[in-house]
């Protein structure tokens, strides 16, 4: 209440509400050392309903986390690491950035997904090193939200038992008493995702809820949904139970009197000595990380080789030959000489790597034979194994990138998954927190143009490209043949933030390339065809356009031209370089510029400047043979070659 009334600006409705939950989960039950937040074998605790974060702060704080006092009185203030809703920062226990409702929820199912994969590569008899819960508070908002649907059905159907999560069942949204546009029957909805059910658990009657707590944690096989009735607000004595205590501060003279209500008899911010030394978790949290380090000191006696893999692969490290291997593969794909859609170029670079990286774990959202996704050896797993590293997603684009994410989040893997580029629509604010947090998850995108061809408009994808550049943080790869597509994947793995490959279903060409030209690639842009002398042309491709700017290029130079060709598959980490070396591709002195994508043009004026031009695609697509489509939106060697002649003339 004192954060949300001194910031002016919060929500102090589900903190309240969910209080007597909290202290339960976070006295009783939740193992945790705020001594050493990221310790491997930690349960992780994720608020889905983000706005209550005033609650989680107060936990983190009561319990010793390394988040003083004066940050919480700072709450919702420019600097504060209490920000409005929870943003990842693992020093302090906060294990997934939350808000966008429903997204904590189904990171959280990524959470539990990690942790049943891990245990089952890692658990020998008698050495249960991964065992942990992944508990999730969330609220109506959550479970109105479509992608609690993708990730919940995606739970139940792999049993994932160390899952447990609390719905706030208070009734109360922004708009009011939720009955008049939610009347799910969530129990029975949730037993039809096959999830173990514990309805009507009274959110004030301690002895209820760690019953309930005890009967989900005996449940293995399914993952449990506790559906606590609370009051939104509670304690607030006109305000409790209504809209007002969801979203704004409650006014001095409320805080006031709810002080009463609740006989807390203290100041704002005040916490007496004893009340603070119940709910320190220092020596308890030590307790339990010591015990665990005694089960892994004897685990490592026992199988000394899989206890190094394990802590490499929690420390995030990656292997040990992993430089060497990863030239090889670069090397492997720069001696194919047919054309080959990058899609498979990408499968070969899978292929290749698969076998020295135990870590990988792949999937798609029901397009594995689309998107090449799945590697030679690639073991699914299924309900009934979780030993495998490749999964089926089944349509659910956007559960998956959120899964993905809390997969990353946990250690222990580096997840990819795969779909067509258009839908990354349905994943879009998955991907956006990925980027906002900054964690390790791999996004494959195929069917990356109108060169999918006949399925039309819907499938094709146009803004795409264009709008997931202009997410910060975003490393988005666009590779134009085997070489590029390799260097993606290598760099995608070395980046521990997140990074997209975007690729073709159609056959590109492969390019030459000297030693320095396989070396600049992972600088995100370079000089794929020089020129004699000062360029009087630049021209930019990438992807499948950078086989027919090649055409165009060679014979503008066999004409006596002089133009040179720019491959830029990746736009942020060029931009990154220096400046030396972007001058060194882009010359600030050649004006005459132009850039070929097969998308929106939005982005490429950057590079060209008011004196160039770019050859794109600013509408929607057609249903129609990629080899008819390309001539139609004019991506041919002949068009690329008359842009060049237009826009050096008037240099002349």
């Amino acid at each position: 209440m004192d954060a949300v009334q001194r910031a002016n600006s919060g929500h102090p409705g589900a903190p309240m509400g969910m209080a007597d939950i909290a202290q339960v989960l976070w006295g009783d039950f939740l193992k945790h050392n705020p001594g050493h937040p990221e310790w491997a074998d930690r349960d992780r605790f994720v608020l889905s309903n983000g706005h209550a974060s005033m609650l989680l702060y107060s936990l983190l704080y009561l319990t010793g986390y390394p988040l003083g006092l004066d940050e919480i009185k700072n709450f919702r203030q420019l600097g504060s690491r209490c920000a409005g809703h929870p943003e990842h920062e693992l020093r302090i226990g906060i294990e997934t950035t939350t808000g966008p409702l429903g997204q904590g929820l189904a990171t959280a199912v990524g959470m539990a997904l990690a942790q049943k994969m891990l245990a089952a590569q890692f658990n020998r008899p008698g050495f249960n090193i991964v065992d942990h819960y992944t508990y999730v508070f969330a609220g109506d908002g959550c479970m109105m939200e479509g992608i609690s649907h993708e990730a919940c059905s995606m739970a139940g159907t792999f049993g994932l038992g160390k899952l447990i999560a609390f719905y706030d069942d208070n009734g109360i949204s922004i708009d009011g008493k939720v009955d008049g546009w939610f009347r799910d029957d969530t129990a029975k909805r949730f037993e039809g995702y096959h999830w173990h059910v514990i309805p009507n658990v009274d959110g004030y009657n301690h002895e209820a809820i760690a019953a309930a707590i005890k009967s989900a944690q005996a449940e293995t096989s399914r993952p449990s949904l506790i559906i606590c009735k609370t009051i939104i607000g509670y304690g607030a004595p006109t305000k409790q139970g209504t809209k007002s205590a969801h979203g704004e501060a409650l006014g001095a003279d409320e805080v006031a009197r709810a002080r009463q209500v609740l006989n807390w008899p203290y100041e704002p911010f005040v916490i007496p000595d004893e009340l603070k030394a119940q709910w320190d978790h220092h020596k308890k949290g030590e307790a339990a990380e010591q015990a665990w380090k005694d089960l892994f000191a004897g685990y490592q006696k026992e199988f000394p080789d899989l206890a190094r893999e394990f802590e490499r692969r929690t420390a995030r490290e990656l292997p040990r030959n992993w430089t060497e291997g990863a030239t090889q593969v670069v090397e492997a794909l720069g001696s194919q000489s047919k054309p080959q859609a990058t899609r498979q170029s990408s499968q070969a670079v899978l292929d290749l790597l698969a076998p020295g990286m135990p870590e990988f774990f792949g999937g798609s959202a029901d397009l594995t034979p689309s998107n090449n996704t799945q590697f030679k050896g690639a073991v699914t797993v299924t309900p009934e194994s979780f030993a495998g590293n490749y999964m089926h997603y089944g349509v659910r684009e956007f559960g998956m990138t959120a899964a993905l994410n809390g997969v990353a989040l946990h250690s222990g893997f580096v997840p990819y998954g795969g779909t067509f580029l258009v839908f990354s629509d349905y994943a879009r604010n998955a991907v956006r927190l990925a980027c906002l947090m900054g964690v390790h998850s791999i996004l494959v995108y195929t069917h990356d143009s109108i060169g999918l061809g006949e399925d039309g408009p819907t499938h094709q994808p146009i803004e795409h490209l264009t709008s997931l550049r202009a997410i910060p943080h975003m490393t988005l790869w666009r590779p134009c043949d085997g070489v590029e597509t390799a260097v993606a994947w290598v760099s995608a793995i070395e980046h521990k933030g997140p990074s997209l490959l975007v690729l073709t279903r159609q056959a590109l060409p492969q390019q030459q390339r000297t030693p320095q030209q396989k070396s600049d690639v992972a600088r995100g842009g370079y000089v794929l065809i020089p020129c004699e002398g000062t360029p009087q042309c630049v021209v930019i491709a990438t992807g499948s356009e950078v086989g027919i700017c090649a055409d165009a290029v060679k014979a503008a130079n066999a004409d006596g031209l002089r133009v040179r060709l720019v491959s830029m598959p990746c736009t942020g980490v060029f931009d990154a370089q220096d400046e030396a070396y972007r001058e060194s591709v882009l010359p600030k002195a050649v004006r005459a510029r132009v850039a070929v994508e097969a998308g929106a043009t939005l982005g490429w004026w950057k590079y060209v400047g008011s004196d160039g031009r770019v050859l794109g695609i600013d509408r929607f697509g057609a249903s129609g043979k990629a080899a008819d489509l390309f001539p139609h939106f004019g991506f041919t060697a002949d068009n690329v070659g008359r842009q060049i002649r237009e826009v050096i003339k008037p240099q002349n």
